[in-house]
């Protein structure tokens, strides 16, 4: 059976559309500065597609801050059949507590298997980047995961952490782990 791909590049389109019907979605709102209450919106929608198994979410530079990215996950893992996942949040203000919610959300994600996330150029710290890799870490059924922390605040330590966290996924195939940081230095005077 050939599942028909639905696609939507507005969101009260996609919230007014039928929410059940959904098993293969795409939805792009790049740029669309829907903010954290367009993304609690979203994800309220997002809720009730209990079909859904595949989901592409661009939503990069949308301003959705810690709050937006935190909502956005419990919905998620509201989609019980959800097992293919890419969602591009780059460039949205999120912060250690966004990206350690957006993680623990998804790790209820019970049945996702192939994981694509783009969290680059926000504001993650270390605390970020470790809750957020002990959550993933906890995706039971994840073999197939693409990890984007460029351009944020992760320091060494972090990352290392990071890395051998999501190394004790125990069905974890590959992955891949994007990390590349700016670094400034301070010479005293």
């Amino acid at each position: 059976m050939i599942q028909q791909i639905k696609q939507y590049y507005n969101l009260e389109e996609f919230k007014s559309s039928s929410l059940l019907s959904h098993q293969v979605l795409h939805i792009n709102l790049r740029n669309y500065q829907i903010g954290a209450i367009g993304a609690s919106g979203l994800g309220s929608a997002l809720a009730n597609c209990i079909n859904l198994s595949n989901l592409t979410l661009y939503l990069q530079s949308n301003q959705i801050g810690d709050e937006g990215a935190s909502g956005l996950g419990p919905a998620l893992a509201n989609c019980i059949n959800l097992s293919n996942l890419t969602l591009n949040l780059c460039n949205n203000q999120i912060g250690d507590e966004g990206a350690s919610g957006l993680g623990s959300a998804l790790a209820n994600c019970i049945n996702l298997s192939n994981l694509t996330l783009n969290l680059g150029s926000n504001q993650i710290g270390d605390e970020g980047a470790s809750g957020l890799g002990s959550a993933l870490a906890n995706c039971i059924n994840l073999s197939n995961l693409t990890l984007n922390l460029c351009d944020n605040q992760i320091g060494d330590k972090s990352a290392s952490g990071l890395g051998s966290a999501l190394a004790n996924s125990i069905n974890l195939s590959n992955l891949t782990l994007e990390l590349s940081q700016k670094q400034f230095i301070c010479f005293g005077l």
